[in-house]
């Protein structure tokens, strides 16, 4: 994926400037940042869910929306989750990219919707309605329909936000075998402490790409003191520094 001078604006001012950066398959990114950085918003226009006012996205070649590789799972809070569908139906409609809208499901696509299901542990849970799911549950089955599409590129918005340690741990053995697989991976994060241990690569945003690389390059003093400001306390740890930030429930970008 190579992105190139993203910029996207409104008329309240920019919530993503001149943002440009590339990663490789396989490769496992956190973006994270103060409330109204504009992670949100750079995982939407990677997806092709928003069009940015410049700047350009190129998935193996593609724009985005030109390739069904890409897998985008918002913040849970944006969804409608008294919508009456199962969770296996949620993972199939990972297959309409390749069936097309109004066409029945061969049996490949069914068999790769079960293997889907067997990999992230839910395939009992296939026919009970996504109300009644908990939140780990619900990010199993957005990873579930990413592999049943059979993305190269999986964004995801928040996806730790409510769930408890041993759901995120869940999650993360996902992930792993997902990177196993050479699937590409970019998550936005709140919590500094889960991407400098768990992640290869953190881009670090206010509105602009303060840095991106390993973590001990980029969440250095002088560029979280960039990127949070007043919102950012340094405290003294065993092992040098202890970054706290803000921690929100969720992105507060409203877009």
């Amino acid at each position: 994926m190579q992105v190139e001078g993203l910029t996207v604006r409104y008329e309240s001012g920019y919530a993503l400037q001149d943002v440009s950066f590339a990663l490789h398959s396989g490769q496992r990114l956190a973006v994270v940042g103060p409330n109204g950085a504009g992670k949100s918003t750079l995982l939407k226009c990677i997806a092709g869910v928003l069009t940015p006012s410049a700047g350009k996205t190129h998935i193996f070649g593609h724009e985005p929306g030109g390739h069904i590789c890409i897998a985008y799972v918002p913040q849970r809070s944006q969804v409608d989750w008294s919508f009456p569908v199962t969770l296996g139906d949620v993972v199939m409609m990972g297959r309409i990219g390749q069936l097309g809208l109004f066409r029945n499901p061969k049996a490949s696509d069914k068999k790769l919707v079960q293997s889907a299901l067997d990999i992230v542990g839910i395939a009992h849970l296939a026919k009970r309605q996504i109300n009644e799911l908990s939140g780990g549950q619900q990010q199993r089955m957005f990873i579930a329909r990413a592999l049943a599409q059979e993305a190269s590129l999986m964004l995801l918005d928040e996806p730790f936000t409510g769930l408890d340690a041993s759901s995120q741990e869940d999650t993360f053995h996902i992930l792993d075998e997902l990177k196993k697989q050479q699937v590409t991976v970019m998550v936005s994060l709140h919590n500094l402490k889960i991407a400098s241990q768990r992640f290869d690569q953190v881009l670090l945003l206010n509105r602009r790409m303060l840095g991106i690389g390993p973590p001990q390059d980029v969440l250095n003093q002088e560029n979280l003191v960039s990127a949070y400001g007043s919102q950012l306390h340094l405290v003294p740890a065993e092992d040098g520094q202890l970054a706290l930030g803000d921690s929100c429930c969720e992105d507060d970008e409203g877009r």
